[in-house]
């Protein structure tokens, strides 16, 4: 198997259950490189990494379409084949995705800073330590 990942392994390294993984294979995300002769099935590194940019991904409220297009993006980024034409729309979307995860970054600091502030008045309210 030299290389190869178990789905143990895999969500193990990218904090993803098995579940979650296999769904991912489901809809095309991200299906793994191999099979196992039992029919297990095998990943490489660079479906990890492709996993973890999914992770990534998700709490800034991407779309599993979205998902997949940035994906396909980075892989013609990745392809020495590509044409600079190619490239060049492909940086154009990535701006794009660029652009949306730092308005959900900040959507959720702004939440998580509502949060905070909720805690600390429940603390001064109780008269406790925050944990």
């Amino acid at each position: 198997m030299g290389g190869l990942l178990q789905i143990g392994q895999v969500a193990e390294r990218t904090e993803l259950s098995p579940k979650t993984i296999r769904h991912y294979d489901e809809v095309g995300l991200v299906q793994p490189s191999a099979r196992s002769r039992g029919g297990f099935r095998l990943y490489t590194e660079a479906d990890v990494d492709r996993l973890l940019v999914i992770r990534r991904m998700k709490p800034l409220g991407f779309t599993l379409a979205e998902m997949k297009r940035l994906l396909d993006t980075i892989a013609v980024l990745d392809d020495d084949a590509a044409t600079t034409e190619h490239r060049a729309v492909a940086r154009a979307e990535l701006l794009i995705f660029r652009d949306k995860a730092c308005e959900s970054a900040e959507r959720l600091r702004r939440q998580l800073a509502y949060a905070e502030e909720f805690t600390d008045l429940l603390t001064t309210r109780t008269g406790t330590a925050r944990a």
